[in-house]
């Protein structure tokens, strides 16, 4: 860096050791692009009753998706139905989850159960048409869905789908699934949902929430992270990260396997599961662990903060004949565990030398 730059940057910079009127410096850029939105899930099967009435279901919805906010930040939605419920009744908005669901909001959603998402967009167009949860009426009935992921052959089959007659209301890849849905000739919707899968490929968390039922399925390959949760006073949360079962009392029970279909019914106190494909390798995206995920998420066992820390220290033992540099400086705020790592194996001081605005939400690249 050029000493005017370093010296605004660091005013006692006259503390430090440089030559030839440079300083040396590496910075940590251990952040990355999603191929796809960054969307996440939140299913309540079960409204537990000793919960205050405030926190019920879709306000858990809300809370948890308010955890996971920096999953994205351009719309946000919950579904809410049941059996209590005569109808599934979908609320989205743009902006923050804070500004979206007011009271108002929530006088609008009934039911036992919700989903939601938060949408940060790579795929479909910045618009509220293109917000989760999609919701529709088929033969069967109502369902909506949410997804987190992305279907490399969305093209193909939706220009098959418009052949045969489907008329597509977003951009959104996720709208394939309904079609598909809706167009199966399966007397049920288990059925329905497993045969339209069988055509998607690429990478995906699907939920479909019907008036009674809740379909969960992750991807052969486990590409994006979903986790289960049982709440403390009763029924499941299912989750892209773990970081919102605090925030809603919940305890970690396991992670969705890939290939797992679960299937969260009001006439079972238990899910149903179901191996649909468990043939594929494993192949977890990086980026969840390089940038995406808070770092006090577990993902498939392994802990982000821990394993960005040793990311870091793998980096600085591949750099040990080189290590001719004065201060580690992380890009905050998903370099900082990074950086740390880098730091501790190395033996480089460690300093901040880049201060993120927090008052203006998560800076997406």
């Amino acid at each position: 860096l050029p000493i005017s730059v370093v010296t605004r940057l660091f005013p006692n910079i006259s503390d430090f050791k440089f030559p030839d009127n440079v300083v040396k410096i590496i910075v940590l850029l251990f952040f990355s692009f999603e191929i796809k939105s960054a969307t996440h899930l939140v299913p309540f099967p079960h409204a537990p009753d000793s919960l205050p009435s405030e926190l019920k279901n879709f306000k858990l919805a809300s809370a948890a998706l308010f955890a996971m906010q920096h999953r994205g930040h351009e719309a946000t939605g919950i579904s809410a139905g049941g059996s209590n419920s005569k109808k599934i009744i979908t609320v989205k908005g743009r902006g923050f989850v804070r500004n979206v669901f007011d009271e108002d909001a929530f006088k609008l959603l009934q039911g036992n159960m919700a989903i939601g998402h938060n949408r940060y967009s790579t795929a479909g167009a910045d618009s509220i048409f293109d917000a989760q949860p999609i919701q529709a009426k088929y033969k069967l009935g109502e369902i909506s869905i949410v997804h987190n992921g992305n279907l490399v052959n969305k093209e193909v089959v939706r220009k098959r789908l418009i052949d045969e007659g489907s008329i597509f209301q977003t951009e959104m890849d996720t709208e394939n699934l309904i079609h598909l849905i809706a167009k199966s000739s399966q007397d049920k919707l288990r059925d329905r949902i497993t045969k339209s899968l069988t055509k998607l490929k690429g990478a995906y968390n699907f939920i479909i929430q019907s008036r009674s039922k809740l379909f969960v399925v992750r991807d052969p390959h486990g590409i994006r992270p979903l986790s289960i949760g049982r709440l403390k006073s009763g029924g499941y949360i299912i989750a892209s990260e773990t970081c919102c079962f605090d925030l809603v009392d919940a305890d970690f029970v396991r992670d969705v396997k890939p290939g797992e279909m679960l299937i969260f019914s009001e006439e079972f106190p238990e899910a149903e599961s179901i191996m649909l494909d468990d043939t594929k390798e494993f192949r977890p995206c990086a980026f969840e662990y390089i940038y995406f995920a808070r770092p006090d998420s577990d993902i498939d066992g392994k802990n982000v903060y821990t394993v960005r820390e040793r990311m870091g220290k793998a980096l600085a033992n591949n750099d040990k004949n080189n290590l001719n540099f004065d201060m580690v400086i992380p890009v905050p705020d998903s370099g900082v565990p990074s950086a740390l790592g880098y730091a501790k194996a190395s033996g480089i001081p460690f300093e901040l030398g880049i201060i993120r605005k927090h008052f203006i939400g998560r800076t997406f690249i």
